[in-house]
């Protein structure tokens, strides 16, 4: 299976971790500033820490994935893989 996450990038499901560092490379964020954005849109507390152990873990949720794509910029979509 394969994550198409919307915006002119493929990335194949690598593990959340490196799909999100590749986000920020692209979008030339950092960890801190992504925590930041995440504090103030959704008015909960998001630190550079937590993050950091949820992606070393690999504990994220799905939900939280999707927020963090959001605020860069990016929709999760699933596609179904079409039989040969």
């Amino acid at each position: 299976m394969s994550i198409f996450i919307e915006n002119y990038i493929i990335i194949y499901i690598m593990g959340v971790r490196e799909d999100l560092k590749i986000l920020l490379v692209k979008e030339k964020m950092t960890l801190t500033e992504l925590a930041r954005e995440a504090e103030e849109k959704s008015g909960k507390k998001f630190t550079v820490h937590s993050l950091s152990q949820k992606l070393v873990n690999s504990s994220m949720k799905y939900d939280e994935l999707k927020f963090l794509a959001e605020i860069l910029g990016y929709r999760i979509k699933f596609e179904k893989i079409e039989s040969e």
